[in-house]
């Protein structure tokens, strides 16, 4: 992953990111081409502190076969993403460009045994199971057992030793205070979840550079009360 300096997060940061989101893409090379699936994951850590996500696929994904636990595979950790008008800026000469959030995990990937699949499974189910809440939790103690191992059969559990970890949080950090303010307040009236979501972000990242604006809505607010 390309990523300048001022767009990268640390380990912990992006590690985080990737947790939180819970989806990504994992892609394998055979040897001709590459072979990629979209899905659901968790992270753990080895006694060591390795971190290791896992996840699972169908038993005839072609990924099973070169799930060998030495060749290196990508999961590639995808957040909002946005465009960006030039016309969004207060600075003249600006071109349009992209804000997303991302995060590459490497690493071999190996197959779980069947022990280890059916702790999988509900974990990862708890995982998401949680953003559910105050929903009860579903378990997978609701399916008949026999309905249970037919699903187990079709799948495969597969870990992924995490070796390296890169992310890219483009958030139009290098941008002075007017520029990036300006792009967030046009993002945030955008009818669009992901650019809702960068805007929210990007205040989080750099408050200071809304001070002015929010200092002249708390300032209009006591005129307008002070009115009799």
């Amino acid at each position: 992953m390309y990523t300048p300096p001022m767009f990268k997060p640390d380990r912990a940061a992006s590690l985080a990111f990737a947790e939180a989101r819970g989806f990504g893409t994992i892609c394998a090379w055979d040897g001709k081409r590459p072979i990629a699936s979209l899905l659901p994951f968790y992270l753990s850590y080895a006694d060591d502190g390795t971190p290791q996500a896992a996840f699972h696929v169908a038993r005839h994904n072609p990924l099973v076969n070169l799930a060998d636990g030495t060749s290196s595979w990508l999961m590639a950790v995808s957040g909002a993403d946005a465009y960006v008008s030039p016309d969004w800026y207060a600075s003249p000469d600006q071109v349009p460009t992209w804000l997303y959030q991302a995060v590459h995990l490497t690493g071999p990937v190996r197959k779980q045994s069947d022990s280890e699949l059916g702790l999988h499974l509900d974990a990862l189910s708890a995982k998401f199971e949680n953003w559910l809440a105050p929903k009860p939790p579903w378990t997978s103690s609701k399916m008949t057992a026999g309905r249970l191992d037919a699903m187990k059969k079709a799948i495969v559990g597969l870990v992924m030793t995490v070796e390296e970890i890169e992310g890219s949080f483009k958030l139009n950090q290098h941008k002075s205070d007017t520029d990036y303010a300006g792009v967030a307040e046009a993002l945030a009236s955008q009818a669009d979840a992901d650019a809702e979501q960068i805007a929210r972000r990007m205040r989080e990242v750099r408050p200071k550079a809304f001070a002015n604006e929010e200092a002249f809505a708390n300032e209009t607010n006591r005129l307008e009360r002070s009115v009799p």
